[in-house]
């Protein structure tokens, strides 16, 4: 039985900790990513499942509206079900990467597990055409997916409400960083 008296206090100083565990160095990094691509007349793409895909869309629809930063996360559920149908489920992020990437742009992966294989296929597409790529994971900090990326980010926890949290907290805290540098007129 959960103490009810503590659970909040220890989720919330957990959570606190996994965000503590990434640098912001490397969050700043992950700013000047996307700065660069938009600068360069390329697009932000962020891809999930599940929650991730959440995580994804809401952080796609924040560079687009608050940052006024290009941006399209693959949600729409024709589309998905479109790719997946005609190519396969661990083909339709490759395939919607064939058609919508270009060398410009900076793509964004996220999975909780680091072991979707259709998250997996794009990453590798993504190597192959040499387009930048950024990864969220967590669970096992060997997990496949960290290691493709040109930013990895790890959530070092095996709960997926908590890398979700993570990784939609530092995304967020990333777009916000954006949002204050555009409008101070640091980029």
């Amino acid at each position: 039985m959960t103490n009810k008296t503590t659970f909040f206090a220890e989720y919330w100083a957990e959570i606190h900790d996994l965000l503590q565990k990434e640098s912001s160095s490397k969050l700043n990094d992950l700013a000047l990513s996307i700065i660069n691509c938009y600068q360069r007349g390329g697009k932000t793409i962020l891809v999930g499942n599940g929650g991730s895909a959440a995580v994804a869309s809401h952080a796609a629809v924040d560079l687009v509206k608050a940052a006024n930063i290009r941006a399209i996360c693959f949600n729409e559920s024709s589309f998905l079900t479109c790719l997946a149908n005609d190519f396969g489920y661990q083909k339709w992020v490759e395939k919607a990467l064939e058609f919508y990437a270009d060398s410009s742009d900076l793509v964004v992966l996220i999975s909780s597990s680091g072991q979707s294989e259709n998250i997996l296929n794009a990453a590798r597409y993504c190597k192959t055409q040499n387009i930048q790529l950024v990864t969220f994971s967590g669970f096992e900090s060997a997990n496949p997916l960290r290691s493709f990326g040109n930013l990895a980010f790890w959530a070092d926890s095996k709960d997926y409400n908590h890398v979700e949290t993570v990784h939609q907290t530092w995304l967020l805290a990333t777009i916000d960083f954006i949002i204050l540098a555009r409008r101070d007129g640091t980029i």
